[in-house]
């Protein structure tokens, strides 16, 4: 059976949802950030939810019904793509360098973005075509007024094996348990200092203390591991690596090494990053007992283990070692245009396919060719820093 066939009738009562919904004459999005708009955000997006709710669940597929993975899904080098990153919102309490420019970025009109019905009907056609696991970005995802609905109605999905948020850690302490609730797999906390007034100098904010404590709550709750990011930048943080280390010996962290990236605004130099092999090299004159950890084949990170430490570390080799012949992932941007490889910027708008009324065969067939359209491989850190990409907070970092 074709991948689009066995999606078709599945889908119909979701295009229906998404008809009642978009024709609101004022259905309110989410770029505003004052609470009284929030809150009205939120009242409309809890009723899409429940509404979200009244569609006939799907059959869960037996052995002898596993279809082979959606050729939509698969490009012309094979790597399946199984793995969907959402962007829920352009907005962010931070304002991180290597992120946002120090300008700020212009914020897409709040009609623009997409809605949660839409949020919700894109995740329910990626997962019939093979997709096992979604991560919600930003900007950041928690200042969303509806993350938790979002959440509850992924966990829903058929086949959906995990749901997973990128955060910076300001807004996750207080959060956490109702996200726990509502079905919440894997956190991702950003924290790229351990020195308070450092930290204010790479966000250009305060908070230091929220996010120390959010990583102290996903431990308490359970999460294992809570996986650190920290973006390195010579002449900045490069010089804490140990520090970051340590923190490996007692708590289920995995700290995760980011090689600096180019995206728009970010002043991207080649000086500035720190290889992986440079960051290992330091680490080793600490730790010369480090052990390499067997990897998946789509997993980013290289993963490592000090003896006797609780956690671990991994180094996200982007730049001085690509891993994009596995390349898994798929992005959706806040606005709705898919997005095929993180340093392309080739982008097909989603969004404005789903409000056309385009049928689902339609949509999928562009899905396919855009997928079909990725590159082997990136263009390398120097052509890329000189491309035009968006910047990373528009992207969903």
């Amino acid at each position: 059976m074709a991948a689009g066939t066995r999606i078709c009738c599945s889908l119909r009562n979701a295009r229906t949802f998404f008809a009642r919904c978009h024709n609101r004459s004022e259905q309110r999005l989410f770029s505003s950030s004052t609470h009284q708009e929030n809150e009205l955000e939120l009242r409309d997006s809890s009723v899409a939810a429940a509404n979200f709710q009244t569609r006939p669940s799907l059959e869960r597929l037996t052995d002898e019904k596993v279809l082979p993975f959606s050729a939509f899904l698969t490009d012309s080098f094979g790597r399946r793509h199984n793995y969907l990153r959402i962007s829920l919102t352009e907005k962010c309490n931070l304002r991180c360098q290597y992120c946002m420019p120090e300008e700020g970025v212009k914020l897409t009109p709040r009609g623009q973005l997409l809605s949660t019905s839409e949020v919700l009907t894109l995740a329910q056609l990626f997962v019939r075509e093979g997709v096992d696991k979604i991560r919600l970005t930003g900007g950041e995802p928690l200042i969303r007024p509806d993350v938790l609905d979002i959440i509850a109605e992924l966990k829903k999905l058929v086949g959906l094996k995990t749901v997973a948020v990128t955060t910076n850690g300001i807004n996750l302490s207080r959060l956490l348990p109702k996200l726990k609730d509502a079905g919440l797999d894997l956190i991702n906390i950003s924290l790229d200092s351990l020195v308070p007034a450092k930290f204010e100098f790479v966000v250009r904010r305060k908070g230091f203390h929220k996010v120390m404590e959010s990583i102290d709550k996903a431990v308490e709750l359970g999460y294992n591991p809570v996986k650190i990011n920290c973006v390195v930048m010579r002449g900045l943080n490069e010089d804490e690596l140990l520090d970051f280390v340590q923190l490996t010996e007692k708590k289920p962290l995995e700290v995760r090494f980011i090689e600096y990236m180019p995206f728009d605004g970010n002043k991207w130099n080649f000086k500035k990053m720190v290889s992986y092999q440079e960051m290992l090299d330091q680490i080793r004159q600490q730790w010369p007992n480090l052990e390499r950890l067997q990897s998946g084949p789509a997993d980013t990170a290289k993963t490592f283990k000090v003896p006797g430490f609780k956690g671990q570390l991994g180094f996200i080799t982007s730049m001085s070692d690509n891993f994009c012949g596995s390349c898994n992932r798929l992005r959706i941007t806040a606005d709705g245009n898919l997005k095929v490889c993180l340093f392309g910027n080739s982008e097909v708008s989603l969004r404005d396919i789903l409000r056309s009324g385009a049928s689902d065969e339609e949509l999928l067939q562009i899905i396919g060719a855009a997928v079909g359209r990725k590159k082997k491989q990136h263009a390398g850190m120097f052509s890329i820093s000189q491309m035009k990409n968006r910047p990373m907070v528009l992207i969903g970092g």
